[in-house]
């Protein structure tokens, strides 16, 4: 199963965490990996290389963590969309991918 966990404070989405597999098919032919793959990449791309945030980024053996340094006001509309899209992805694939909200002190 795919575990996303989306950060969030009192100023909004903060980051995300995704971990794991979804296991619906064969290496390089699962689409669930493949669609939450393609949401992870182009939300940082974006909020990296557009928005120019600054960010802590960790990526390890298909995990990737992701948190917000310096510009969090302007990437909320992105954030907010990547979990609408990881959430609706959830909703059709409940077996494969599971999402989280958590509660970050002091960010």
């Amino acid at each position: 199963m795919i575990k996303v966990t989306i950060f969030t404070s009192d100023n909004g989405i903060t980051g995300f965490e995704s971990r794991g597999h979804s296991y619906f098919a064969d290496e390089g032919s699962d689409i669930i990996c493949a669609a939450v793959s393609s949401a992870v990449f182009m939300t940082v791309n974006t909020l990296t290389d557009i928005v120019k945030c600054q960010a802590k980024i960790d990526v390890s053996d298909g995990n990737m963590s992701f948190h917000i340094v310096t510009k969090l006001s302007e990437a909320q509309q992105i954030l907010e969309g990547f979990k609408l899209h990881i959430e609706a992805l959830a909703a059709d694939y409940p077996k494969n991918i599971k999402v989280t909200l958590r509660r970050c002190q002091n960010a």
